[in-house]
């Protein structure tokens, strides 16, 4: 069983009995002690795929292995996946619904005119990108458009994050969306044909492409439909991109003082209407922060009946309560400061252990860790409950299959001291990471859904590798993340964990390590078809293993080596010696061995 997550049909509230085990497991282990990235995690899975015409077995001891596919093991073509299939896969991909009672359903105001024109234009086949600043209300937007095209198209809709995402990681995942195939990544060539057949409506929220990489991914796609949604800084299509722009601005003022009265579901006051007015003048008529003035609210609600419903608020003299019981008081208004930037002021009015899952969510860059990790990170077995209580104040806003902190929030809470201690929350995330990575029960497609938050704990840490041990704490959480990154087929996390990890090991004195992300980082680059960058990795890891007397290590880099060779037209190297000329110690009487776990040839 998977150690803190039992898979997404368990999203939801029914976590608390994972989190009891977790946190005992963490107890019993002295969790998240300056000792814990000392630890070796269990690595011993080895997971086979294809990718293109190579057989591609990703082995976390020694380092992946990548062969010619042997006749008999291709893969079958991959398969469309049904309507059924596709609506699952959506639900299963979706954010988790966060745990506590839901918060108000809110209507989508004064978008009726540009919703429809994106159906329209959809409808037509054109694709259009829907730009409005951050905290506009574009991905409300985007669901209901969505929803509205369901039936447009013969592969359905299609829903993707661009959050950190390039034109070849879209590529990919378009493909996984419409299409079956397990444990097979196509090659650019046969992924290109595969993804040219598809036609479905594209809604991708998010985006961070522009210019030439967004015309590559609207040409390799003729038959799709996209409805993109971006912020103004995201760079403009190119002159000659055949892309409809809709800009999204703020509400007016009557709709956004409709938009609070749902959020806090009554009338507002007079008094209260008057400094909704001035906040729509001061925010711009923001969705996001009628939202978040809406809970605001609701707390002030909860304090004027109750002074103490929330920990470190007092207010009023309580010594002539009567039976003990708190008397009403007047709360004022937040200030208009308040109201614009309330992330602060909402979180001083939150349990601890949404204070403390603040806390790692601005150490890893406003990445927001699962709802399941929550409980061994905060160390509170009803920690995974902190997310419900900070979605419902719009303090988080869903990217992919995950949340972040919403617009604007990482930077007030900055400025109100969350971040002093970034650096020991995010050591405490990337050791935990660490651990659950490498667990065994842990399958590839948890670790990629959690990847996010594992490359904000890794990037946190790198540049920081002066300070002792952090550098080896960066060093074990991409040993522990990378292959499984790998055989989760999520590669443009694997190589940005396996640069990290470089770096970091080179800071750390780690040869060994170094040498396995060397290893690793030429063998996608193998894959990728980049044989200069292929050759020039593999050739510092077999150097570095060779004097490491690392026998199957170097096996497995000179094995991909002379694929690399082979692929490339160049003669083979003289014996003990790579491909420039370089002499690699011990390099004789090696080549029959094989690395562990993994069969050699007969």
């Amino acid at each position: 069983m998977d150690p803190t997550n039992r898979g997404p049909e368990e999203y939801g509230h029914g976590n608390d009995r994972i989190a009891e085990d977790a946190v005992r497991r963490r107890q019993s282990r002295e969790p998240l002690t300056p000792d814990f990235g000392l630890q070796t995690p269990q690595q011993s899975r080895t997971v086979q795929l294809i990718t293109g015409d190579f057989l591609l077995t990703v082995n976390p001891v020694d380092g992946s292995e990548i062969e010619p596919c042997p006749p008999g093991m291709q893969p079958a073509a991959p398969v469309r996946r049904t309507a059924a299939e596709r609506a699952e896969r959506e639900r299963a991909t979706a954010p988790p619904v966060p745990p506590g009672p839901p918060g108000p359903r809110l209507p989508l105001l004064e978008r009726e005119e540009e919703r429809e024109r994106l159906v329209r234009l959809l409808a037509q086949g054109r694709s259009v990108r829907l730009t409005g600043p951050a905290g506009s209300g574009r991905t409300a937007l985007l669901n209901a458009v969505a929803a509205d095209c369901a039936d447009l198209a013969p592969d359905g809709v299609v829903r993707l994050s661009g959050h950190r995402r390039t034109a070849n990681e879209l590529l990919y995942g378009l493909f996984e969306a419409v299409h079956r195939s397990p444990l097979y990544r196509p090659g650019r060539e046969e992924l290109e044909a595969l993804v040219r057949g598809i036609g479905a409506v594209v809604v991708l929220d998010d985006l961070e492409l522009g210019g030439s990489a967004l015309e590559e991914l609207l040409d390799a796609t003729p038959e799709c439909a996209f409805l993109f949604g971006a912020g103004p800084e995201v760079a403009a299509p190119t002159a000659d991109s055949n892309l409809e722009e809709v800009f999204l601005s703020g509400l007016g003022r009557a709709a956004s003082i409709e938009l609070l009265e749902h959020v806090v579901e009554r009338t507002l006051t007079d008094e209260e209407a008057n400094w909704a007015g001035d906040l729509w003048f001061e925010s711009q008529g923001l969705p996001l922060r009628f939202v978040q003035a809406g809970a605001l609210l609701r707390q002030r609600d909860q304090l004027r009946t109750d002074p103490e419903a929330f920990d470190g608020y007092e207010d009023g003299d309580q010594d002539d309560l009567p039976f003990g019981r708190p008397a009403p008081v007047d709360v004022p208004l937040p200030s208009l400061g308040e109201g614009a930037a309330p992330a602060a002021l909402l979180g001083s009015r939150m349990t601890e252990a949404a204070r403390q899952t603040l806390r790692f969510a601005v150490a890893l860059g406003g990445e927001v860790p699962h709802q399941a990790h929550l409980p061994a990170l905060v160390g509170d077995t009803h920690a995974d409950a902190a997310l419900g209580e900070l979605f419902v104040c719009g303090l988080l806003s869903p990217a992919g299959p995950r949340y972040r902190l919403a617009a604007g929030v990482l930077a007030q809470l900055e400025a109100s001291g969350y971040g002093e201690e970034a650096d020991t929350f995010a050591r405490n995330a990337a050791q935990h990471y660490a651990w659950w990575a490498g667990h065994p029960s842990v399958t590839p497609e948890r670790a990629v859904a959690e990847a996010d938050a594992v490359l904000a704990a890794l990037t946190h840490l790198v540049p920081r590798g002066d300070h002792a041990g952090t550098a080896s704490a960066a060093v074990l959480l991409a040993r522990s993340a990378a292959p499984a990154f790998a055989a989760g087929m999520r590669w443009g996390a694997w190589e940005k964990a396996l640069r990290i990890g470089q770096e970091a090991a080179r800071i750390a004195g780690e040869v060994a390590e170094e040498a396995y992300f060397h290893h690793e980082l030429g063998v996608l680059a193998l894959c990728a078809g980049n044989l200069d960058r292929a050759r020039a990795e593999l050739e510092v890891s077999i150097g570095m293993r060779g004097a490491l007397a690392d026998k199957p290590g170097a096996v497995a880099g000179r094995r991909a080596l002379a694929l690399v060779t082979d692929r490339s037209g160049l003669p083979l190297p003289v014996a003990g010696r790579t491909p420039s000329g370089e002499e690699v110690p011990a390099a004789r009487h090696e080549e029959s061995l094989s690395p562990s776990g993994v069969p050699g040839p007969p």
